[in-house]
């Protein structure tokens, strides 16, 4: 007869416990007054860390309950989970949302620029999971307008995409590709949309921009889908350009939009554009030398 394979609770539960069982009562502050006929930490230790029940938290071991992200959090907090044993007890008790890592910003920017950088031709930015601008390469900033021009509470690429003068006049038919990064956001930031920042956003949205005042009420998500692109920047011929996307592997919650020339022709115009001297947005919309 074959052994039943567990279901995600008691995997759950057999992850919690292996990773108890790897503490020391030194690891999290605690003296060990006693000998321990078991290795690790006990149960009651880690419930009194995690602010639970000894019950509740020996039936979260066996598999019997449920735990919300927030208590799930203070238990992974308790354990010393990093980030990606987070998001795998997260998956583990159906969360499948990205987690946000609690890695620096900074760390994160520095990290991932040389691979930004490495794009010579092809414009490319990291956002962490409010959307806001982390890092760019320099195709970007000749294409878009250099991001250091624009206020930090409002580099920001869902601020950008409706309310920089510059983006809406580069970026042809640029109504379809808003909404779908509009969407995407609101599918990935899950249960943070009640956070300060993203309130600020969506604040500051609706302030800017009271015509799409729509768009932040309605409740629709997607996936931010690949598409093709066309872009006419100032006294340059138009260019196709293809979107891709992707998660660096040091912060899932975190997302790289690359815009890739499409044809030679294509990545011939944008390597002139490269070329000219860096031009950035000015306060009211206009452009002015960087530098």
């Amino acid at each position: 007869m074959s052994t039943p394979t567990p279901g995600p609770s008691q995997e759950l539960g057999a992850f919690l416990r292996a990773h108890r069982e790897l503490l020391k009562p030194a690891d999290v502050g605690l003296t060990a007054t006693a000998r321990r006929r078991t290795p690790g930490l006990r149960r009651e230790e880690v419930a009194s860390l995690s602010g639970v029940g000894l019950a509740w938290y020996t039936w979260l071991e066996q598999g019997r309950v449920t735990a919300s992200r927030q208590v799930l959090t203070s238990v992974a907090r308790a354990l010393r989970l990093d980030a990606a044993g987070l998001r795998h007890a997260m998956r583990l008790a159906g969360y499948h949302e990205p987690v946000a890592s609690d890695a620096e910003p900074g760390g994160l920017a520095a990290a991932v620029r040389p691979v930004l950088d490495s794009w010579p031709t092809s414009p490319a930015v990291l956002l962490d999971r409010h959307f806001d601008l982390l890092a760019w390469n320099a195709p970007w900033s000749a294409l878009w307008g250099s991001p250091e021009s624009v206020p930090a509470d409002r580099r920001n690429l869902m601020w950008l995409m409706v309310a920089d003068p510059r983006l809406r006049t580069v970026l042809h038919d640029w109504e379809p590709l808003a909404m779908n990064i509009f969407q995407h956001f609101r599918a990935q930031a899950g249960p943070a949309l009640g956070d300060p920042r993203t309130g600020e956003l969506y604040h500051r949205l609706a302030e800017d921009a009271p015509e799409l005042r729509h768009w932040w009420s309605c409740h629709s998500v997607a996936e931010l889908t690949a598409r093709s692109v066309t872009v006419r920047p100032p006294g340059s011929a138009p260019m196709t350009l293809s979107l891709s996307s992707f998660h660096p592997v040091d912060d899932p919650s975190a997302l790289v939009l690359l815009f890739t020339p499409l044809t030679e022709q294509d990545r011939v115009r944008m390597t002139a554009l490269c070329e000219r001297p860096l031009r950035a947005v000015a306060p009211d919309g206009g452009e002015r030398q960087a530098g």
